[in-house]
């Protein structure tokens, strides 16, 4: 069913077309403010000046003329100062309500025969994923749910960063000062472990760089003379030349990482349909590159290397090709995007990047855009902000970074702490507690990081984000499961037809809010921007314990009423779990 907003548009359509002789207007609809009487209203400002009407003989002609045509969908209407507010007939929300309360495909689309693609995570193989990765999984995850229920057919990707300078310095601090450890011999996740030599290296780099400058060198002589890195940049050297030891050193470190990243994942729910390697891409680009030059969208300097000039389009020269011939990471990132749109001939491609790359993405479309690649128009950088914690920022090199498995383990442990406060779970087993502590834990960190506009930089509270009231993911599971109480208590008469019945205040507020559903997961599309679905599940969340505390369910002043009741309780506990299910939440039964 469209949502109502259309349906008003197309009747709306049809009046003006008989009233006024037209059909080209644009008028804005929105929901009647509380202090007013009706349930959307029709801004008419934009109608007077075309019509030659004042905006209130405008209001009572339309406003006649369309719930006269219309008596089934409208019940009356009224004019304030140019603004067109009409009722809607209960009958329209209970039929609503009536067709979905079980219906768990409800404000989601068809296939529309369109693929989009989400690349997300993106971690580096020289540590283990953080509170930032999280942000990035949470969201990835979040965005390509939120396709797929728009109708899109939806390819999850990421690109692993396993080579550079970065990964050769996790690699020589294990060789130096790893004493032949291994994840298995010290009882460590591999990417733990091998984030540990990457802080190290770090560590060994400040001391000998300290030294150097205390023996008279300039601290910029010093970054590049330091021993461990001249060792680091060698081994570098040594990767690129495909040197066998050094190679067999790599493979075996990044597959200590990939063990640990393939359990961070699972535990977080996130994953993939396809995985990029740089180690595999980092040379893709150069074929366009030559190309590129041919058709003098690139030029060469003296000194071999290859350079766009994007002055005109406010950014500046980018270096594309180094003068040794090796690509730097936009010529990489042109070849895959080529890649991609080949290998699955996509018609959107989403990247989820920190905002700390906005100049990155802009480049890597534009230099797209002039070569004329089939992808570069669909190329959309969902641009994020970084994420902190209540202490301040984190650092990888330092060490204070707050590792992603630490977290959810925290999370889990304060789900378990919050969720005794209540002694509400004796009859659980131990099982049934552990998938709730984790359901809880994992809800309220996802919920927390995915309620705030992506564009917005912010700070996570894990004792703000697990309490069970206010704007927070268990608030909202704590709905669910209280609904699904009643409902097991309770059983619907499923040959009850409640369309006649009249809708109290609360009762209707709560059926509007669920008929908006299907435009809130549009909205969320258009706007690339999942915080749309979580603050909608919290208002749906805040509107049922409203009307929880105003009527009774159970003992309702009718068995019509009842069953109203019932059928607007399942529906909005179908609603809520579809909601959370977007952003990669579970709701529990129980809690």
């Amino acid at each position: 069913m469209a949502h109502i907003t259309n349906i008003i548009k197309e009747k709306l359509q049809t009046v003006i077309e008989t009233l006024y002789q037209t059909n080209e207007f644009a008028v804005q609809i929105n929901e009647t403010k509380p202090e007013f009487e009706g349930d959307y209203t029709i801004v008419l400002f934009s109608l007077v000046k075309q019509l030659k009407k004042s905006p209130e003989a405008l209001g009572e002609e339309i406003g006649a003329k369309i719930v006269a045509e219309n008596n089934d969908l409208f019940t009356k209407y009224n004019v304030i100062k140019g603004f067109l507010n009409l009722t809607i007939n209960d009958s329209f929300y209970n039929q609503i309500i009536f067709d979905n309360y079980n219906n768990a495909t409800y404000g989601k689309k068809l296939k529309i025969g369109k693929k989009v693609m989400v690349e997300y995570s993106s971690p580096n193989t020289n540590k283990p994923l953080h509170l930032g990765h999280l942000r990035n999984n949470f969201l990835g995850c979040a965005i390509a749910s939120i396709y797929e229920a728009n109708g899109f057919d939806v390819i999850k990707t990421c690109i692993v960063n396993d080579r550079g300078i970065h990964i050769c310095k996790s690699m020589i601090a294990w060789q130096l000062y790893g004493a032949g450890d291994t994840p298995q011999s010290v009882n460590m996740k591999g990417d733990h472990f091998v984030g540990l030599y990457y802080v190290k290296f770090n560590d060994v780099y400040k001391s000998q760089m300290q030294e150097l400058c205390d023996n008279g060198m300039s601290e910029e002589q010093a970054k590049t003379e330091a021993p461990i890195f001249k060792q680091a940049q060698d081994m570098l050297l040594k990767w690129e030349q495909n040197d066998a030891e050094i190679m067999q050193l790599w493979q075996t470190m990044n597959q200590w990482v990939y063990a640990g990243f393939e359990d961070t994942y699972n535990k977080i729910g996130s994953s993939f349909d396809k995985i990029y390697y740089e180690s595999n891409t980092y040379l893709l680009g150069k074929k366009i590159v030559q190309k590129g030059l041919q058709k003098k969208v690139f030029y060469q300097k003296e000194d071999g290397s290859v350079w766009i000039d994007l002055t005109n389009e406010g950014l500046d020269e980018k270096l594309v090709q180094r003068k040794d011939g090796t690509s730097v990471y936009i010529t990489q990132d042109i070849g895959l995007a080529q890649q991609k749109y080949e290998e699955y001939q996509i018609d959107n491609s989403i990247y989820v990047i920190g905002n700390e790359q906005d100049y990155h993405m802009a480049v890597l479309k534009l230099i797209c855009k002039k070569l004329e690649m089939s992808s570069a128009e669909n190329i959309y950088h969902l641009s994020y902000g970084m994420v902190e914690l209540p202490t301040g920022k984190m650092k990888s090199r330092e060490g204070t970074v707050v590792d992603a498995d630490d977290l959810v383990a925290e999370m889990i442990a304060k789900s378990e702490q919050e969720t005794a406060k209540h002694d509400k779970t004796v009859d659980f087993s131990k099982a049934e507690l552990t998938e709730l502590y984790n359901t809880i834990g994992l809800g309220a960190m996802k919920y927390y990081l995915l309620r705030v506009d992506p564009k917005k930089k912010m700070i996570f509270n894990p004792e703000e984000s697990i309490e069970f009231q206010g704007f927070t993911g268990p608030f909202i599971q704590y709905t669910h499961a209280r609904i699904k109480s009643i409902l097991r208590k309770n059983e619907f008469t499923t040959a009850a037809n409640i369309c006649n019945a009249t809708l109290l205040p609360l009762e209707k507020s709560l059926a509007k809010l669920l008929e908006q559903y299907s435009a809130i997961i549009e909205a969320a599309l258009v706007e690339n921007n999942p915080s749309a679905i979580a603050i909608y599940a919290f208002e749906l969340a805040k509107i049922y314990n409203s009307f929880y505390g105003e009527h009774s369910v159970t003992n309702a002043e009718s068995a019509n009423k009842k069953e109203l009741r019932l059928q607007l309780s399942g529906f909005t506990a179908t609603v809520l779990k579809s909601a959370m299910q977007l952003l990669g939440i579970q709701v529990p039964e129980r809690m």
